[in-house]
């Protein structure tokens, strides 16, 4: 199953995750998003999504200073 990429990388909290948000709309149980982004609370706020949505948290990949990849199961 392919795995869709989605940038946010120069934004601040909340556009993350309300981007991540219009994409999950999208997405079908079992897919794999992963989303990169490099705003200073990125993982905080993304970690607080998936356990507010109930969505797996599968990897965090840290890159340069606070850029992150991280990888969601829905």
């Amino acid at each position: 199953m392919p795995v869709r990429q989605l940038d946010v990388s120069g934004l601040k909290c909340p556009q993350p995750v309300l981007r991540i948000t219009v994409v999950a709309a999208e997405m079908k149980a079992g897919e794999v998003l992963e989303v990169t982004g490099d705003g200073p609370t990125f993982e905080k706020d993304v970690r607080a999504w998936c356990s507010r949505l109930r969505k797996t948290l599968l990897v965090v990949s840290d890159e340069k200073g606070y850029r992150k990849r991280i990888r969601i199961r829905f």
